[in-house]
């Protein structure tokens, strides 16, 4: 029954997936189990469907899942580059974890997501009805719907990603005649960008958006933004691309209570530009990455980040006003706020 479960579950995420991600990039998690699986064949039989590498264990690896110890004692959080450059030079053996043995690890299953997706489904499944029956609806609603929508896409992505697995898996140092330092660049772990008290978070970003090399990566962690994976132009630009059509569903959710009812028309008029900005300010700044981002004159560059700064204000500032209205809207509502769709009283409420 559990089998069939999933099975169900899977295919309609399956076909979600790929509607999003074009066919050359449909996962990056895929492209990186490449190398892993044709070394993990040498060691296990192909006939061990149990030890097929699988991309559970590509997510796991990116979260800093394997760790290497050297003369029984932590050494280093291991990178995908750093596994495979010592599985070549014989230095490790190939660690065998089963995808089971990582989902075991795993603070979630295919129980506790499906029933968080089925929770946005019967919320977007209500409005969706409401707006049939034009029935009026608050603009916390579409808040929480332009959320739901994010959640719902990042389950369907992250399905097979283990949650918040707090022990790696060991790797045991074996050569006798190097150290890991011989083979592995240390140089940028336990470094952090210059960027003041900011640092934490707006250093990795940074070099997730690929702006210029900023060391962000420990030792025996893997920080809450990683960016030590280096892409390729054409892996970043759909990246880029992505957050951007992202952003842009996000911000045009919130366009939708244009013609709402409002306790004042500065409210009206606040939510509006503030609805617009949340939806052209990541255009702008991918315009200005995409036209400076590989000009050499000074004043492009200080033109490059004003244009970054600018539209980061302006995204924050837009973000918490429309925050702020979606609840303060909340104390003089419509009456048709407060019809309920007749069937819905029906269904058993989650």
């Amino acid at each position: 029954m559990r089998r069939l479960l999933l099975l169900a579950l899977a295919k309609p995420l399956k076909k979600l997936f790929k509607t999003y991600v074009s066919e050359p990039y449909e996962d990056y998690a895929w492209t990186l189990a490449k190398p892993f699986k044709k070394m993990f064949m040498a060691h296990v039989s192909e006939r061990s469907e149990d030890y097929t590498w699988t991309q559970t264990h590509s997510f796991f690896v990116l979260m800093g899942g394997f760790m290497l110890y050297v003369d029984g004692e932590p050494y280093l959080t291991l990178r995908y580059n750093d596994i495979l450059e010592l599985l070549r030079k014989d230095c490790i053996d190939f660690p065998i974890l089963t995808a089971n043995q990582i989902y075991d690890r795993s603070k979630g299953n295919a129980i506790s997501k499906g029933l968080v997706m089925l929770q946005v489904a019967w919320f977007v499944m209500q409005l969706t009805t409401r707006a049939i029956r034009r029935l009026e609806f608050t603009q916390l609603e579409v808040g929480t719907l332009a959320f739901a929508v994010l959640n719902f896409l990042t389950y369907a992505v992250w399905w097979d990603k283990p949650l918040n697995v707090q022990c790696p898996h060991p790797v045991y140092w074996k050569s006798t005649e190097s150290r890991p330092e011989d083979y592995i660049d240390l140089s940028d772990r336990d470094k952090t960008a210059s960027l003041g008290i900011f640092s934490p978070v707006l250093g990795p970003i940074i070099e997730l958006i690929g702006l210029f090399d900023v060391p962000t990566s420990l030792i025996l962690r893997v920080p809450t933004f990683d960016g030590s994976i280096k892409l390729g132009h054409s892996d970043k630009m759909v990246i880029q691309l992505a957050a951007l059509s992202m952003a842009t569903i996000f911000g045009g959710i919130h366009c939708l209570a244009w013609p709402f009812a409002f306790v004042t028309h500065q409210e009206r008029l606040l939510w509006r530009i503030c609805a617009l900005c949340i939806t052209g300010t990541p255009w702008l700044f991918f315009f200005a990455t995409f036209t400076f981002d590989s000009a050499g004159a000074a004043v492009l560059i200080f033109l490059y980040f004003s244009i970054g700064l600018v539209s980061i204000i302006l995204y924050v500032t837009a973000r918490a006003i429309l925050l702020a209205l979606m609840f303060t809207t909340l104390r003089h509502l419509p009456l048709g706020a407060y019809r309920a769709v007749d069937w819905v009283t029906l269904v058993p409420h989650l």
